[in-house]
């Protein structure tokens, strides 16, 4: 059984790819607490489970770069992968990170958001763990009735990503797995809480200094 548990091995993708023109600065770069969004991501990525994470890169590549270059210790930095296709849109980067981890031992692919900064890591274990023992196609957090972040995908529908239209993305392929989807139940606002203006992260941070 352990055995079998070291097979499955499943990566992480942090996609870091967008202009991020409504934030009007590199959300990867955004701090709560004295920690990037970036920085966060990947800690609770890992915490929950995740040995080899993957940031894909795109409108801010150097300086997202620079600022890894300064993790410490440095075997704390996660892998960069720059997609080229950034401006096409979040699934050149999917595939752009997919690309970068898929080999022979790969099971499955768990794809986080980097403008969703407050995933807790016992959520990511939960949905790890829920796709080990079903093999689900696509396993995803719900809370209260609402779907989020992060979501796994199974090496059954790798395909299937690599040809979904563009204007689409994973939805599509999340679509067409119909009822096999898993929708894991969880009491963690952090699925579905995104940052994407600076209303949206002043007011984050508000709830952050009263907490």
């Amino acid at each position: 059984m352990r055995d079998t548990m070291r097979a499955m091995i499943v990566p992480g993708l942090v996609l870091s790819g967008g202009f991020s023109q409504r934030m009007g600065a590199p959300k990867a770069l955004l701090e709560i607490a004295g920690e990037t969004f970036l920085a966060r991501i990947v800690r609770t990525l890992r915490e929950g489970g995740v040995d080899d994470v993957v940031v894909v890169t795109g409108a801010h590549d150097a300086v997202i770069r620079a600022s890894i270059d300064d993790w410490r210790p440095p075997a704390l930095a996660p892998r960069v992968v720059f997609n080229p296709g950034y401006a096409r849109g979040q699934l050149t980067s999917l595939l752009a990170g997919l690309a970068a981890v898929d080999h022979p031992g790969v099971s499955a692919v768990l794809v986080a958001l980097v403008d969703h900064p407050f995933v807790g890591a016992g959520t990511v274990a939960t949905l790890l763990a829920r796709w080990r023992a079903t093999r689900a196609p696509v396993v995803r957090p719900q809370l209260g009735g609402r779907h989020g972040h992060p979501v796994i995908f199974d090496r059954s529908v790798f395909d299937a990503l690599r040809h979904a239209p563009l204007d689409e993305g994973a939805r599509a392929v999340v679509r067409a797995c119909g009822a096999a989807v898993l929708d894991v139940p969880v009491d963690d606002e952090g699925v579905i809480l995104d940052i994407d203006t600076p209303e949206q992260f002043a007011a984050v941070q508000g709830r952050q200094a009263r907490s």
